[in-house]
């Protein structure tokens, strides 16, 4: 045994049994790899555990548990030659389904087994760090209102039934983006940055495809005229997804720069990885090649970038 590595594991995630999770992992991994078991508590998160495992000096750090678990644990190696593994055992699992990792435990340890890593974008929004997307309007409110009762009894139908029941009050805003060469104003009901997203992630998908290692920011811009324009414009965004081939509808623009700068009128809620903030200007920009992850083999589409057809636009060059 010639492989070590940290697992953070957060015994509340998803509905299982988490010592016969644990259990399970250990069975799998241990006669691999020699793992130092640190378990999160109210008092101590996986951002923590992560950090002082850095400092540690460890070469791999594994995390166990929901996106929030992973989110905050990747944190502490964004930027360093610290390898990274995931296990999911969450409600959506969005982290590791936006890299074709396996949400089952047996699945999830083979790809850590095996060693082969990609070493991917990261990103910072306002300041926070970034694995998966920032979401401004419709997203932000869906998953403000699917409660944790929802999650826990319907798991990610909650975010569905949630954001169903957004439809009824579906909102529009102005929306100004600013990148390194231009500015696009334009009318929209859903704006979503991702440095990575899974196909249920449907409101990131304009492109069809994200490209985790590409030094770039996606961008789509949701525009529907009424309520049934935009369960049209969701399920053309999941097929888009599903086929690997940017959306055509006019009520769907997307775009793809290094950063970008995002002013709404009115000021808009605004989700990143998950987690619900305040309303105001948004920052992203792109950190290249800032995390080693263990991946399996997975090919990705080349996006392009399209605009025509959005309400209201206006583009500038700069």
């Amino acid at each position: 045994m010639n492989r070590s590595a940290c697992l953070i594991f957060n015994p509340v995630a998803g509905q299982g049994n988490p010592e016969a999770e644990l259990t399970q992992i250990r069975s799998i991994l241990e006669p691999e790899i020699s793992l130092d078991i640190q378990v999160t508590t109210k008092e101590v998160g996986a951002d923590k555990l992560a950090v002082e495992a850095v400092k540690r000096g460890v070469n791999t750090i594994i995390a166990s548990g929901g996106d929030g678990t992973l989110s905050a644990a990747v944190e502490a190696v964004i930027g360093t030659d610290v390898k990274f593994g995931i296990i999911s055992r969450g409600t959506a699992n969005a982290f590791a389904n936006a890299l074709g990792i396996p949400d089952t435990i047996p699945g999830a340890c083979e790809v850590i087994l095996q060693g082969l890593t990609r070493t991917i974008d990261a990103a910072y929004c306002n300041g926070h760090p970034m694995v998966l997307l920032a979401g401004i309007g419709f997203e932000a409110e869906a998953v403000e209102a699917a409660d944790r009762e929802a999650k826990n009894r319907l798991g990610v139908m909650a975010y569905l039934l949630a954001g169903l029941k957004e439809l009824r009050e579906l909102e529009y805003f102005d929306v100004e983006i600013e990148t390194e060469d231009k500015i696009v104003k334009t009318t929209a009901a859903a704006v979503t940055v991702a440095n990575a997203a899974p196909p249920t992630s449907v409101l990131a998908q304009g492109s069809g495809g994200i490209v985790v290692d590409d030094g770039l920011l996606d961008l789509t811009i949701v525009a529907p005229a009424n309520k049934a324009a935009a369960i049209a414009t969701a399920i053309h965004l999941f097929q888009s997804a599903s086929s690997g081939s940017g959306a055509e509808r006019d009520d769907i623009g997307y775009m793809r720069a290094k950063q970008f700068k995002i002013t709404t009128n009115p000021p808009q809620k605004v989700v990143v990885d998950g987690e619900v903030m305040e309303a105001g200007p948004v920052e992203v920009k792109c950190l290249p090649k800032a995390i080693q992850i263990f991946v399996p083999t997975v090919d990705e589409p080349e996006p392009v970038e399209k605009l025509e057809g959005l309400p209201n636009l206006v583009i500038e060059e700069k």
